[in-house]
């Protein structure tokens, strides 16, 4: 059929076609945000680059392999997904899966969450009470969070002094903070096997540091035996850190980033930071 055959209304019902498909994609990509999926279909797509190198080239073996994962592909993405696909359909059925958030809001909520870990470390840093508290990012930590009491709470800076005052329930443990919420207290995180961690170092920074390892969160320590603030994240310590440094950290990794859309915010806080 040649194209003078297609009136506007096929052009318009075939535009409307095309957006519906990726808004519906647009909407799945936001349900795995934050979720394992996210490094899986990572995963997903170097193998089907690979395939498609060793098809071109005539890797008969690599081509074998690579499509013997493919043939096995869609079993074990039921399988991996099995959370996401969940998640997806609760949300469907909530009706929350095309609702779009409020992007001032968010900033809002992530401004607080920054506010109270800071009025929160400071208290604790000067009565000398050990912290470990840990903000979800784009890698998921459903895994530890399952480990601890799960609380789904306002974030707050006086519910997290509450949560680790000594020989109360919640206070041995990392709080691990999804979003604007505590999701939960009392979680175990991994402790790092790193060789070059100091001796004098205790469990507090090796679980920062481990999870650090394993995820992109941030995690703050405050140490029970000499008051001080540290900050782990993509596997470095940061030590001994004051209040303004760590809220101008905090700013940047949880704030900042938010802001990268938008390109006049953007340039002014390079020529301020740079």
């Amino acid at each position: 059929m040649s194209l003078s055959h297609f009136t506007f209304y096929d052009y318009f019902i075939n535009f409307i076609d095309i957006i519906l498909v990726w808004f519906v994609i647009y909407k799945l990509l936001m349900v795995i945000r934050g979720t394992k999926a996210v490094q899986l279909l990572k995963g997903i797509f170097v193998i089907v680059i690979v395939q498609s190198l060793s098809n071109f080239f005539g890797l008969n073996t690599l081509g074998w392999l690579m499509e013997q994962a493919m043939t096995w592909g869609f079993l074990a993405i039921i399988i991996i997904f099995q959370p996401e696909l969940r998640r997806a359909l609760e949300q469907l059925g909530r009706g929350k899966i095309f609702s779009r958030p409020g992007i001032q809001k968010e900033e809002e909520g992530q401004e607080k969450l920054v506010d109270s870990i800071l009025k929160a470390t400071s208290y604790m840093a000067k009565r000398r009470i050990g912290a470990l508290i840990s903000v979800e990012r784009e890698t998921g930590m459903s895994d530890y969070i399952e480990t601890g009491i799960a609380l789904h709470s306002s974030i707050s800076s006086e519910l997290l002094i509450n949560i680790f005052i000594p020989n109360t329930p919640l206070h041995d443990g990392a709080v691990i903070i999804q979003g604007t919420e505590v999701a939960a207290a009392a979680c175990y995180l991994p402790l790092s096997e790193s060789p070059f961690i100091s001796k004098e170092l205790g469990t507090r920074h090796r679980a920062a540091m481990g999870v650090s390892e394993v995820t992109d969160s941030i995690t703050i320590i405050v140490s029970e035996e000499t008051g001080g603030i540290s900050l782990t994240k993509n596997g470095e310590l940061y030590r001994n850190l004051t209040q303004d440094s760590l809220k101008e950290m905090l700013t940047i990794e949880l704030i900042s980033k938010n802001r990268a859309s938008s390109p006049v915010l953007w340039n002014w806080r390079g020529k301020k930071n740079g």
